[in-house]
């Protein structure tokens, strides 16, 4: 490699990797927790539910549940279970009926809890663990600029990951066996962000693109709308079939009993291993009801075997189907390949597990980046005023992402003792205590001090979360163990693990090397 072409790629991966490092750092450590979105969820309700993603439980049972509060007749009704929740979502399209009353006329979304039968908008029900899902790609800024900007951040982050491989590509294997995690601390950073991001280079990478291609197709599908359907976005959606076919509203009462559970079983009897997501009810109650019944083979069976069948509800015939085990198209198998990469769901808690300690070597990888990119930068032949200013940066960098251990920690304690949790609850605590804990690090200007103490904080409150659940629900890790509450269980793990990794660190590798990789301070 000519070093043109190797300074080229060395500056370009320097500056996207410090460009992008704060936002980077923010979507890999909450993205890290993300894995365990449901059992997060779970775990501050004191809930326990199945390992798939699946309706469990009679869909006419519900039905019932909701028709106690809602007039159902005319309207699309839809019930829809993605994640490994107590509750089901639930869609309620306009009423088609002329004569409905002004109520019925306007769509509603509300979730359903399955075992206790309360109801509750998305704000209300809004948890810990969606709340750090949703901060993984940003999205507590007013959309679609957070989603667009971690879409741009994972679009970058390719950059970095490729030139960072492309540069020390001659070196790769001679580096990867120098890698001395027992070394003291200014070998482990220098060591570390080539041996650890070799490792991770294919796990970074697929989240990158995977990463880029939910949150960037909005731009990126805009020039093929306008160009090949004249503008008409939801031609483009039919095509991909996002969109529920659509079926006339014949204005006629439907003069037979309506029964869900029949449909879904004789489905389920038909394709074995068939897991049921979505029900969508086109037209209720009139004589032009169809039934569509959604899911996919457990993936034990078969990776992407997407399938759905829709049932005329008045003779009870089949009008469509896609058969999971042998219809599903190329398109198919992009669209849920791309989730299945993301999320890691497809091979149960091992995958996660992994993937769980991949994102925080990640976020490693990060922070040893832009130590590097400081001590290159501070030496005898560069200004003091710049090199003042690098330290801040890196003072600054430092502190918002370090100080997200501590704060995730407590916000973990506070929602099992707080009376409710809902969005405002979470926004009003976890984004001003972050604030608060952030700039004390900044003003104190000692990165050395930020990274013991951060985690020494992390550490110990990472080590009470179980004993706050214990104190707060009873559900202490024996107990949970024990009664087959392995979502709790799994939580209050990793927090002790976590924990007690911080403390070992912040003791046994940071008291005494303190100085060793601490630049001047301004």
């Amino acid at each position: 490699m000519g070093n043109r072409f190797y300074n080229i790629l060395f500056h370009t991966h320097t500056v996207s990797g410090i460009v992008i490092s704060v936002a980077l750092y923010v979507i890999f450590f909450t993205g890290s927790f993300s894995f365990f979105r449901d059992e997060i969820a779970n775990w501050q309700r004191g809930h326990q539910t199945s390992q798939q993603d699946a309706i469990v439980g009679s869909m006419d049972e519900y039905l019932s549940d909701i028709s106690k509060n809602h007039n159902l007749h005319g309207r699309d009704v839809e019930i829809s279970h993605y994640f490994n929740e107590q509750r089901v979502n639930i869609s309620l399209g306009a009423s088609m009926d002329s004569l409905a009353p002004e109520e019925d006329k306007t769509r509603t979304f509300f979730y359903l809890d399955t075992k206790e039968k309360t109801t509750g908008t998305y704000a209300d029900s809004y948890h810990l663990g969606e709340f750090l899902y949703r901060l993984h790609f940003l999205d507590q800024i007013p959309y679609p600029y957070g989603r667009y900007l971690s879409g741009f951040v994972a679009f970058f982050f390719l950059f970095a990951i490729i030139t960072g491989i492309l540069v020390h590509w001659d070196k790769i294997v001679s580096n990867f066996y120098t890698f001395r995690p027992w070394a003291k601390l200014k070998t482990i950073w220098t060591d570390a962000h080539t041996a650890l991001g070799v490792i991770g280079f294919p796990f970074q990478f697929v989240y990158a693109v995977t990463g880029a291609f939910f949150l960037l197709k909005g731009i990126l599908v805009a020039p093929l709308v306008l160009g090949l359907y004249d503008g008409d976005q939801n031609k483009l959606y039919e095509d991909l079939e996002y969109n529920h076919p659509i079926y006339a509203y014949q204005y006629e009462k439907l003069d037979k009993t309506i029964a869900i559970d029949p449909l879904i079983t004789e489905t389920k009897k038909d394709w074995p291993d068939f897991r049921v997501t979505e029900a969508h009810i086109f037209n209720y109650g009139d004589t032009n009801m169809h039934v569509a019944i959604s899911g996919y083979l457990g993936y034990s069976s078969k990776l992407n075997g997407l399938g759905h069948r829709i049932y005329k509800m008045a003779d009870g015939s089949i009008v469509e189907e896609k058969v999971p085990m042998t219809n599903n198209s190329y398109l198919d198998g992009v669209k849920n390949m791309m989730f299945r990469l993301h999320f890691g769901d497809y091979a149960g808690y091992g995958l996660r597990v992994i993937s769980f300690i991949l994102g925080l070597i990640s976020c490693f990888v990060i922070l040893s980046g832009i130590m590097i990119w400081l001590v290159a930068r501070d030496k005898k032949n560069i200004p003091d005023k710049r090199r003042k200013f690098n330290y801040q940066v890196a003072n600054w960098y430092m502190a918002i992402c370090l100080s997200l251990l501590p704060v995730t920690a407590l916000e973990f304690i506070i929602v099992k003792f707080a009376p409710e949790v809902n969005m405002g609850f979470l926004y009003q605590t976890y984004f001003p205590i972050w604030l608060v804990t952030t700039i004390f690090f900044i003003l104190k200007k000692d990165i050395a001090f930020t990274n013991k103490w951060t985690l020494i904080s992390g550490g110990i409150l990472g080590l009470m979360i179980p004993i706050a659940n214990g104190i707060a629900s009873g559900n202490w890790m024996w107990v949970a163990y024990a009664n087959g509450q392995q979502q709790i269980f799994l939580v209050d793990l990793l927090w002790v693990i976590l924990g007690m990794v911080s403390l070992w660190v912040a003791f046994f590798k940071l008291s005494s090397s303190r100085n060793e990789f601490a630049p001047t301070k301004s």
